[in-house]
């Protein structure tokens, strides 16, 4: 079988995403997926993507990690989908999408440039030690004098296979405060086991942990700038009466090539 697919890029996390509208990639294996993810047998990526038709959205979402299984929420995925979707003539500036973790909109203000809407916040837990936000996918926050110095791999795997995460896991992000609303993320993630080069819902994570940790917490709008080690992206939020609303994930979403792939 011969499968068409396109690869994508969020600062530097990296997709497969397939037009499934069809149906002709459905409940993928795990080793399948896995096989594709790997960079050096397969395509390469942090994650595969199917976009699929559903009833009152613009599409669908079915999103796998890098090991072949089915994941969480993921923001940089999300806002490269949205791209494709516009890419494939589905949307033009606008779309409302369905994922994992519940309904999402996107805004699309220039090409390769989206703007992702992130779901209610759960679960928030803040100590000296660590944070524990989930915005779709689970993370733990650390702040750091300096994320460079920071063994990303050997400490973030650490913290994910250790209690109390040993039996779910946990995505770990490392957090330097550069200026005042500037952050600087290197993320861990669970399912690809590795650092990534981005993580959507981690910067996201990182900016609610901040926001709430390092700042006076006034109300309003709030604006976050993150440099991950792919790149630049921001998170926007509105902050009232304790709460956070209208959170957006913001950055690049590029189309980086297509291609068919063999399927044995």
């Amino acid at each position: 079988m011969q499968l068409q697919f396109y690869k994508y890029q969020g600062a530097g996390n990296d997709f497969i995403v397939i037009d499934n509208r069809s149906g002709v990639f459905n409940s993928p294996s795990p080793k399948t997926v896995s096989k594709l993810c790997d960079r050096r047998f397969g395509i390469g990526a942090d994650g595969l993507m199917l976009l699929q038709l559903l009833d009152g959205y613009d599409f669908e979402m079915i999103y796998y990690n890098a090991d072949g299984n089915p994941g969480s929420m993921c923001g940089n995925g999300g806002r490269c989908i949205a791209a494709f979707a516009h890419f494939l003539g589905i949307v033009e500036k606008e779309t409302k999408f369905m994922a994992v973790d519940g309904e999402h909109e996107t805004k699309i203000p220039v090409s390769d440039f989206v703007e992702l809407k992130m779901v209610k916040v759960q679960d928030v837990f803040l100590s000296e030690s660590h944070c524990y936000l989930n915005t779709g996918s689970p993370h733990d926050i650390r702040f750091v004098e300096n994320a460079d110095e920071v063994d990303v791999f050997n400490t973030g795997r650490n913290i994910r296979y250790n209690e109390p995460y040993r039996l779910k896991g946990v995505n770990v992000n490392f957090v330097e405060i550069t200026d005042k609303n500037c952050l600087k993320v290197y993320t861990y993630e669970r399912g690809v086991e590795n650092e990534t080069l981005a993580c959507g819902t981690g910067v996201t994570a990182s900016a609610l942990a901040y926001f709430l940790q390092k700042t006076d917490k006034k109300e309003g709008f709030h604006k976050i700038e993150i440099t991950v080690k792919g790149g630049k992206l921001s998170v926007h939020f509105q902050f009232q009466n304790e709460e956070f609303s209208d959170i957006w994930l913001c950055g690049p979403a590029v189309q980086v090539f297509e291609g068919i792939i063999e399927l044995s």
